[in-house]
């Protein structure tokens, strides 16, 4: 690999399988010396990292000299980058809070270091607990104190004592350590993830701990057949309703819900039961917050951010990250390594890609090539998100990287040898959409099959994608999940198997099934479900605030629901466990996209192949079809394996699940093959061969 853009002209830099890339997809041909421009601004960088900088493997374990290290002797270093400050100074406990006793030496870019030696006794000065902050006398002279952006352990202080959040030095003992027992799980070919957040995972009006979600939610997560979690709103932020995109202290996971050392047993107790971890990882943006956040660190408006308006997000509120900076660059990098060594996490779920490629934040649509291509790509983000996926697969192979980006960027989930960005998958972020528009403003009979199909398929060739119905963003305050959509206030008196039922919930339970099956087999190349949504959970998430007088109604999940064998949410439930469970056997997730042969506006059915799996989807309101034609491509005896219509999910045993299927050899609908069934109104049916 190779090129520098400021010797040669970009079309003379050699991009290894650029060729490949363009001959997939022509359209892209114009916009070739593009994507050889790229390539030469991301080769450059990672030349300035090898050779100038100490080589990758050291830049990306920074956090080993970055931030307050205790050495074998005892003796402290730290170590903090801060351009903007006239001198720095460690104060807290150990020193009385004396703020000018311990001052950092400058050394050249803005770097500034400081050597502790150990007390008279061979301890150390600063204690394991021991709160710590960097006093920086800013260009005006002025002295204020900051909390370091490498800080590992931050936690929330007394009522007493305000809001801001203080720096406790995390340094146990051996003894208190938590080693790590499990090796890593072998990297899935495909991903079910369970999107989940530790602190709403109790029932209790509380926050849910690390060590209460490993012993009550892993195993639920298990037995519904996900193969990955991604759990969210681990790096620490001082804001709980922000759900964790509002990142305070980038280095240190959350102490609302336990100690580092618990996150660690939790991530050990994942792996023991074979799922794979994935960090959801906030790079595009932090907190505006001062005093305990990364904003103005040096006393300037800049260091890890750009200066001005460029630095602010419209939308967000919060400050945007200077990726050209190399220092930055070494910050965010050291990030995922740290979290990926430290605490064991196996991948990384992107958020908010689209701020970090387009000087717009991604605040406008999005469909020409030329929006891909043009004056409105942030550069220095792109690069950095390439260097991102680059180092963390070339030292580790086995690491997932999704993006969730919105304007579907091309290449974003093609390797850096084609010039692309170097995402594993990224989130298929129209289809929830699509669901939510459907079900907001189109009566059944209204649903246009064509687009739906349209909706779950068109996606990059050789580019995978993570399909989900809904995600923590549905379920949020202000909007609706799909089953609350489908169901409303009849959720609460109408999800009993004691008293009845009504045509709302008859319709929402099968819509739901449906909605999840065809999004699951159709949609992509992995998963997606956020927590409580296998089983419809019924009420919103509402972090507590002074708007809601600080409750914790709302920010919980009500896993009674789903438990009690009088309701109805288990059939939901025991649904998602089928489905996952099928893919399981017939891996279609790992399969080529999914061949559809029919989709029929007037019968509102829709009929595809994958994985040598027939999969048929009556979404008519009213009508049952008997002896329904569906054509196949191999000949052969077909059998029900998941039928949605099964009492035990819910529905009404209206099929005899032995009954066998023999292909003739009629061909219909493209295929060469054909076999008639029973469909009935607003089922999903899944055939294999025998």
């Amino acid at each position: 690999m190779g090129g520098k853009l400021s010797t040669m002209d970009p079309m003379h830099v050699e991009v290894p399988e650029l060729k490949s890339h363009l001959e997939r997809d022509p359209y892209l041909k114009p916009f070739e010396r593009e994507f050889r421009r790229r390539y030469a601004v991301f080769m450059d960088s990672v030349d300035k990292i090898e050779n100038e900088l100490g080589g990758i493997e050291k830049f990306v374990r920074s956090y080993k000299e970055f931030g307050i290290h205790v050495n074998i002797d005892n003796s402290i270093d730290c170590q903090e980058w801060a351009p903007g400050a006239i001198q720095l100074y460690l104060t807290g406990q150990f020193n009385s809070w004396d703020r000018t006793s311990h001052p950092y030496e400058k050394h050249a870019f803005g770097i500034w270091k400081l050597h502790i030696p150990p007390n008279p006794d061979g301890s150390a000065r600063i204690q394991h607990l021991s709160e710590i902050k960097i006093a920086v006398r800013t260009t005006n002279g002025v002295l204020v104190d900051r909390i370091s952006p490498w800080a590992t352990y931050v936690v929330k202080p007394p009522k007493t004592e305000g809001l801001t959040y203080k720096h406790l030095f995390w340094n146990p003992s051996p003894t208190q350590k938590y080693l790590i027992k499990q090796r890593r799980p072998k990297k899935p070919n495909t991903l079910r993830i369970y999107e989940c957040h530790v602190g709403i995972a109790t029932s209790k009006y509380k926050v849910g701990t690390y060590i209460e979600f490993a012993k009550d939610i892993l195993p639920r997560i298990v037995e519904l057949g996900y193969n990955a979690v991604q759990i969210m709103a681990i790096m620490e932020h001082a804001y709980y309703g922000s759900f964790g995109y509002q990142v305070t202290s980038f280095f240190a996971a959350s102490s609302r819900y336990g100690t580092p050392e618990e996150l660690k047993e939790l991530i050990d107790e994942c792996h023991r039961n074979g799922l794979y971890v994935l960090l959801d990882i906030v790079h595009s943006h932090a907190s505006k917050n001062v005093l305990d956040g990364l904003n103005e660190f040096d006393g300037t408006d800049a260091c890890y951010f750009h200066s001005g308006s460029r630095g602010t997000h419209p939308l967000w509120d919060s400050r945007l990250f200077d990726y050209s900076q190399i220092e930055v660059q070494r910050f965010l990098l050291s990030n995922l390594f740290w979290y990926y060594e430290e605490y064991g996490f196996d991948g990384f779920r992107f958020d908010g890609v689209t701020s970090v490629l387009y000087h717009s934040r991604g605040m406008e649509s999005f469909g020409d090539y030329n929006d891909y291509f043009g004056l409105n790509v942030d550069n220095d983000g792109l690069t950095y998100l390439m260097l991102a996926n680059y180092v963390l697969h070339k030292l580790y192979p086995d690491v997932i990287t999704i993006a969730e980006d919105v304007s579907g960027m091309p290449g974003l989930c093609r390797g850096a040898e084609e010039a692309g960005v170097g995402f594993d998958y990224r989130l298929a972020m129209a289809i929830p959409d699509k669901w939510i528009e459907l079900l907001k403003t189109k009566r059944d009979e209204d649903w246009n099959i064509g687009d739906i199909v349209h909706t779950l398929s068109n996606r990059r060739w050789m580019e995978k994608n993570i399909a989900y119905c809904e995600s923590h963003d549905q379920a949020l305050v202000g909007d609706k999940t799909i089953a609350f959509w489908l169901m409303d206030k009849e959720m609460y008196t109408g999800m009993s198997l004691t008293y009845g039922s009504n045509d709302i919930i008859e319709r929402g339970i099968a819509l739901h099934k449906m909605i999840r099956l065809i999004t699951h087999s159709l949609g992509g190349e992995g998963y997606l479900n956020f927590m409580g949504n296998e089983f419809g959970h019924p009420e919103w998430l509402d972090f507590p605030r002074e708007g809601n007088n600080e409750s914790y109604h709302y920010a919980r999940r009500q896993w009674n629901l789903v438990d009690d064998p009088t309701l109805r949410y288990k059939e939901l439930n025991e649904f998602d466990i089928a489905m996952n469970h099928l893919d399981m056997k017939y891996n279609w997730l790992g399969s080529l996209p999914g061949y559809v042969s029919w989709k029929h506006e007037d019968d509102k059915v829709i009929v595809f192949e994958r994985a040598g799996l027939l999969f048929a989807f009556n979404f008519h309101s009213t009508k049952s079809f008997p002896g329904y034609r569906v054509g196949v491509n191999e000949s052969g005896v077909f059998f029900i394996v998941l039928n949605s219509d099964e009492k035990k999910f819910g529905g009404h045993d209206r099929l005899n699940m032995s009954t066998k299927f023999a292909t003739d050899n009629i061909p219909f609908a493209g295929r060469q093959f054909s076999f008639q069934i029973y469909i009935p109104t607003r089922v999903a049916l899944v055939f294999a061969r025998v």
